[in-house]
């Protein structure tokens, strides 16, 4: 099998909030086309590292390249502009504005261009059609899962080339996060390369290609989804019922 070009690539990255130092020199790649899960304990460092590579927080060192150029001195709405879109935790909504508005807002890179903000929205609705019948409902009375439904549609409003998605299954019920993750299936299929940091190692390492576990801001463990699935360690750590 053909391996796809490296899309993403971490090279020796730390980092620190003040004093504290959370990342000590993560080695990370995503290929184009594939899901990727990084998955570890709460405290681990992974939201740290979906943090630097959107620019919201500067490496103390290391290097973070995307397509062949590297990002790390470029702030956030460059790093956008340039294929990386970003859903958060906590799914993060405008409750006062409709679905439709929602989407709107995470279009905003395509503002100017009035037929592309349309083809994402057609292309988000296509994705997902409970959106579509619900675009005039406001964000605030969706249920959990259509928010975070949203949330990742809003974050394909940017027209990324590479999706990164935080801890997508927070704070929903088991049957959601089915749901949630063959959303995410379905968004790579449609051509989207995902970076998924999850807790819920199961679910994210169901649906990706690849996985890294982060202990203590370190890479202890990377491999394919299948390995990490059989490993002894990962499976008495993270995937004991």
């Amino acid at each position: 099998m053909a391996v796809t070009p490296e899309l993403l690539v971490l090279r020796g990255v730390e980092a620190s909030y003040g004093k504290a130092q959370v990342l000590f020199g993560i080695d990370l790649h995503v290929h184009q086309g594939e899901i990727v899960a990084l998955i570890g304990a709460n405290g681990a460092g992974k939201s740290t590292v979906l943090r630097i590579i959107a620019g919201l927080l500067r490496p103390l060192a290391g290097e973070v390249m995307f397509q062949g150029e590297r990002l790390d001195h470029l702030p956030p709405h460059d790093i956008v502009s340039r294929g990386i879109s970003l859903v958060p935790q906590y799914r993060r909504i405008f409750g006062s504005l409709t679905v439709e508005e929602n989407l709107q807002v995470g279009g905003y890179v395509q503002r100017r261009n009035s037929r592309v903000m349309q083809e994402m929205l057609d292309e988000v609705y296509a994705l997902f059609p409970v959106l579509a019948r619900k675009r005039t409902t406001l964000g605030a009375v969706l249920s959990g899962g259509e928010q975070q439904m949203l949330s990742i549609a809003r974050g394909l409003m940017a027209r990324p080339t590479l999706l990164m998605l935080d801890e997508p299954s927070m704070g929903l019920a088991p049957r959601l996060v089915v749901e949630v993750f063959q959303d995410i299936r379905r968004v790579a299929q449609s051509g989207r390369t995902v970076l998924v940091v999850e807790q819920n190692a199961y679910a994210a390492l169901s649906i990706a290609a690849r996985g890294y576990v982060l202990e203590n801001g370190q890479v202890a463990l990377a491999g394919a989804a299948e390995e990490l699935f059989h490993n002894d360690y990962v499976r008495k750590t993270y995937l004991a019922a």
